[in-house]
């Protein structure tokens, strides 16, 4: 069975740092794409950086210069390192991806359940 899990998050001071990773487990060959998006509740789901196969990276504007995305196509792993967190960076993280399995069969968008992050002192 093919699945994302999402793991990292934390209840964290301003200021202070985690990294959150997200395991595309199962008959997986790649990853083609994949992004991380968070959610408050009463708020639009936001998107917080995605990546390609290749390397391409985008970071919403109010995460640039703090957070960082990075793929391991090896073991199929997206981490987002989140640095000098804030109390409005609070939500849950979910990880969606584009992935291709060993049959080179495409599941597109494909989501984690999620990991709550809190920013609070």
């Amino acid at each position: 069975q093919v699945q994302l899990v999402e793991s990292g998050g934390d209840l964290v001071q301003p200021g202070e740092s985690l990294r959150l990773s997200c395991v595309a487990s199962g008959s997986i060959l790649s990853v083609d794409f994949a992004a991380w998006v968070r959610q408050t509740p009463g708020k639009q789901r936001e998107i917080v950086a995605s990546i390609t196969s290749g390397g391409i990276t985008y970071h919403a504007d109010s995460v640039k210069g703090r957070f960082t995305i990075s793929m391991d196509n090896a073991k199929n792993t997206i981490s987002l390192q989140m640095n000098n967190l804030r109390p409005e960076d609070t939500a849950v993280y979910y990880c969606n991806a584009n992935l291709v399995t060993e049959q080179r069969a495409r599941l597109p968008n494909q989501w984690g359940p999620g990991t709550q992050v809190t920013v609070s002192s």
